[in-house]
């Protein structure tokens, strides 16, 4: 690809701002073109800071701008599906950040307004699995290196207990399933290359803020079964262990690995481990990347 995708930025989420917008920087193939927020001075600081030629003081304005190839939504979970679908209807390729519904109906919705359009693309932001030390794991696992996988045991947590946290707002969609719950499952799913035939949990509501704040939950694959859970009043944590007839493969950080230093896993099979190390790279970079390249010729500019 010579060329470079220009993408709009609908809202100044700390996720796009602190990490996908100088992932986009950093991507040969993407130039971050505008930023809006309800908020125009929020959107101007952005722009200012990041060097982004133009902030809009509303997304549809954002929508409107026919230089705009695609937009990456970070908005609150509630709002995923509307506005892609509106971006849809904009002619843009859409990148959305997790989850892309609140619910299988909510995701369905999107599916069936996506296929009206089928020269578009829509990627969920799932960033981990771009990452090489995923993309070794699954090698390994399809090539059997640690025998048939049985069983994954993974989890994630964060400990935020602030009402006004977004995290915490059940009408904004949240709670530790849809932010951070989501990865366990995810990986399970890519690992076993199918879905789970049966699901069983135990869930923890919050007394005021109603929403899950730790959830614990198997999922039951044909061949093996996933064990996780995912909590926001927890200490910070993140781990994933795979294992197999053979072996095991274990993370240092399975979510969210160094972009200062090389990552790791290890692969123990009998007595014997070994340590894999990547090289230093950006899982949202990559991501970006392969949005990019996905998108279609006819909407890239130079």
């Amino acid at each position: 690809m010579d060329k470079k995708l220009k993408w709009g930025i609908l809202g100044t989420a700390h996720i796009a701002t602190e990490q996908v917008i100088p992932a986009m920087l950093n991507c040969l193939h993407c130039e971050v073109h505008a930023i809006a927020s309800r908020n125009l001075e929020k959107a101007k600081d952005i722009s200012e800071l990041y060097k982004i030629e133009k902030s809009y003081a509303s997304y549809e304005a954002l929508l409107a701008d026919k230089e705009i190839a695609a937009v990456y939504i970070p908005l609150p979970n509630h709002l995923h599906v509307a506005w892609a679908i509106k971006a849809l209807q904009a002619n843009k390729h859409v990148l959305v950040e997790k989850p892309v519904g609140l619910s299988s109906k909510d995701a369905d919705k999107l599916l069936k307004a996506s296929k009206k359009y089928p020269h578009l693309k829509v990627m969920e932001a799932y960033m981990f699995r771009h990452h090489p030390q995923w993309i070794k794991t699954k090698e390994l696992v399809d090539n059997k290196v640690i025998g048939e996988i049985k069983t994954i045991q993974s989890s994630f947590s964060f400990y935020e207990d602030d009402p006004n946290s977004i995290v915490n707002k059940k009408d904004f969609g949240g709670g530790s399933l849809r932010d951070i719950g989501g990865y366990p499952i995810s990986l399970s799913r890519f690992l076993f290359n199918s879905e789970p035939k049966s699901i069983s949990s135990v869930i923890d509501y919050h007394p005021d803020f109603m929403i899950d704040v730790l959830a614990s939950g198997i999922l039951e694959f044909e061949t093996g079964t996933s064990v996780f859970f995912s909590s926001t009043l927890l200490a910070d944590n993140q781990q994933a262990q795979i294992f197999g007839t053979k072996g095991n493969i274990r993370f240092e950080l399975p979510f969210n690995p160094p972009i200062d230093r090389p990552s790791k896993i290890w692969v123990t099979i009998d007595d014997d481990c070994q340590t894999i190390e990547f090289e230093i790279c950006n899982q949202y970079t990559i991501c970006l990347l392969y949005t990019s390249d996905a998108a279609d010729d006819s909407l890239r500019v130079d």
